[in-house]
């Protein structure tokens, strides 16, 4: 868990005069070798605030919205969490059949409606995956949220991380259920204005939903503002879009993914470098938001969206960039 210690501390300055500075000359090699990934399009890395690496490789500006893949994930999160905030949904426990009944379809294992918010959060929903190889299918279907529902139980809401669209795109159908707004008016209401960033329509499903989960669109500037909204505890200034204990529970693990090893809270991959916590928010191809509030910290990362990025390939490279990274910083 990522605590309020750890919160509090990435909303303070650093007071050490010239750090920014200072992290620049360091950072000069780090960047060149960044520079070197084929895949890599940008890189930013805020540190209290202020920009130490700000470099298009490849691509749109800094200021362009591209896919961000997966990383929508954790901004479905954060819209559950605005959800919370406003008393649209009670709190992670609430179940499909507390708050959206109508959309599990008939014939559905009756487990289905003791399903939670949480659980769909945190990939243990304990239906068949609709991603990796399954992801074809499901989208292919003519009802998504019908199909995610209507799979089978391959192990027990709460059990072992099953990552899964699906899942995702559950729980945004059960955010507009809950709010009577449409997944972009959320997004562009409850974080594109308060955090100034723009977010343009994506993907729908047949029954003219938002995709929940994959294909949203950030600009590299927008990624850093949101990562700084969690650094910051959950408000932008002097305006709260929700609450420290949001960002706590968020990053709070509650499973481990089998692929890289790293913890799994609340729409975010979680980790600990040289004694700092880290928060990931991560898509397919190499998109990334890393957050690492004890060093006040914000990396985002754009990479080519069409190409793969595992664990033991791209994604390790960049983990290597980030945990490089995070020891500079923390030299200071």
């Amino acid at each position: 868990m990522i605590g309020r210690r750890a919160l509090l501390g990435g909303m303070c300055a650093w007071p050490l005069a010239g750090r920014v500075g200072a992290l620049e000359r360091s950072f000069e090699a780090l960047v060149a070798r960044a520079a070197e990934f084929e895949q890599l399009r940008s890189l930013i890395v805020s540190v209290d605030g202020e920009d130490v690496v700000s470099r298009v490789f490849a691509g749109p500006s800094l200021d362009t919205p591209v896919n961000v893949k997966s990383v929508s994930k954790t901004i479905v999160s954060a819209l559950t969490g605005c959800a919370i905030e406003r008393g649209e949904i009670a709190s992670v426990a609430a179940t499909l059949g507390d708050v959206a009944p109508g959309l599990i379809p008939n014939g559905a294992d009756p487990q289905v409606a003791r399903i939670t918010v949480e659980n769909l959060l945190s990939m243990q929903a304990g239906l068949e995956r609709t991603s990796g190889p399954n992801y074809g299918q499901w989208i292919a279907s003519g009802n998504w949220v019908a199909d995610a529902l209507g799979r089978d139980f391959v192990a027990a809401p709460g059990g072992r991380m099953l990552y899964s669209t699906g899942s995702t795109h559950v729980l945004g159908a059960v955010l507009s259920e809950a709010t009577g707004l449409s997944l972009l008016d959320q997004a562009r209401q409850r974080l594109g204005a308060p955090l100034g960033i723009e977010i343009p329509p994506w993907t729908r499903d047949p029954q003219g939903r938002f995709m929940g989960g994959n294909q949203m669109a950030l600009s590299p500037r927008g990624m850093v503002r949101f990562g700084a909204l969690y650094r910051q505890g959950g408000a932008i200034g002097d305006t709260r879009v929700f609450g420290q204990d949001w960002v706590a529970d968020s990053w709070t693990t509650r499973t481990r993914s089998p692929w890289s090893g790293l913890g799994y809270g609340l729409g975010w991959f979680l980790g600990v470098e040289r004694g700092a916590q880290f928060a990931l928010a991560r898509g397919y191809g190499g998109q990334v938001i890393c957050v690492a509030p004890d060093l006040g910290l914000v990396v985002a990362i754009t990479s080519n969206p069409d190409q793969p990025a595992r664990s033991q390939g791209y994604f390790g490279d960049l983990m290597g960039l980030l945990r490089d990274t995070m020891g500079l910083v923390a030299r200071g």
